[in-house]
């Protein structure tokens, strides 16, 4: 069994690349095989932590904090791998060179999800300076920054695990590093399963803000597939609740 986990992919015998393939490769790896998949469920599964006492103890910000420290660390190590690999395509073969553009097309993506990330707009709200905001009353454009950003960081990330293995294909890596990546991707599916089916997945705008309707984004459906989100008993007249939110009944 070690002697096959320590063979190349290929089966060959020997196993040799240059120091910045396999720093490229780490820097990938490490970047968008784990940091930011990590980040990625933080922001999905930990916006109310266990134990909080939600929706009395509301805006636990260690979500925010640890998904903003993830992405941005992903982000820029990734970036660091791609400065390894500049000008290292001289004779590369035409799948080293499919690989390179789709690796741009990918590193693309993971800065423009930063750059949404910065102007998704003011929050507002009774948490912050002033009530109105971007946020706090859901506009059009929180609302098209919400669908832009999750559904590019979900592609993002289902697309670098693709490319991961494609590197890994292409320097002829030990079976050993194929073999512990795919186990841990799949333990991160078991834990989002998991958290996803006992209803962790709790919606930024009311974990942050509560369930109560005279928040104006509860009268709107969540953003996101597989959001939870407390049905208010009726809908509002003129702007008033009618009654008070219940726990039952999810939307989705």
């Amino acid at each position: 069994m070690i002697d096959w986990l320590t063979t190349p992919l290929s089966g060959a015998l020997q196993h040799s690349i240059a120091p910045w393939a396999y720093w490229h490769a780490r820097c990938m790896v490490m970047g968008w095989g784990v940091l930011l998949p990590v980040g990625a469920l933080v922001a999905r599964y930990y916006k109310v932590l266990p134990g909080q006492g939600w929706p009395q103890v509301l805006d636990h910000k260690a979500w925010w904090h640890s998904h903003r420290l993830l992405q941005w660390a992903g982000v820029l190590l990734a970036t660091a791998g791609v400065g390894l690999a500049w000008n290292q395509g001289a004779g590369a073969s035409a799948a080293a060179r499919g690989h390179a553009a789709a690796g741009w097309a990918l590193m693309a993506l993971g800065w423009l999800q930063v750059l949404a990330g910065l102007l998704r707009g003011s929050k507002g709200g009774p948490t912050d300076t002033q009530l109105r905001g971007d946020h706090y009353d859901m506009t059009p454009r929180r609302k098209r920054f919400e669908r832009l950003h999750k559904g590019l960081g979900w592609l993002s990330v289902a697309a670098a695990l693709g490319l991961v293995l494609w590197g890994l294909w292409l320097v002829d890596a030990p079976r050993w590093m194929a073999v512990t990546l795919l186990l841990w991707w799949l333990v991160l599916v078991v834990v989002a399963a998991g958290l996803q089916r006992t209803g962790r997945c709790v919606d930024t705008y009311q974990a942050i803000w509560g369930p109560g309707l005279e928040h104006p984004g509860n009268r709107l459906r969540p953003i996101g597939w597989g959001v939870r989100r407390p049905q208010p008993l009726q809908a509002p007249r003129n702007g008033t609740p009618s009654g008070p939110p219940t726990q039952q009944g999810l939307a989705q």
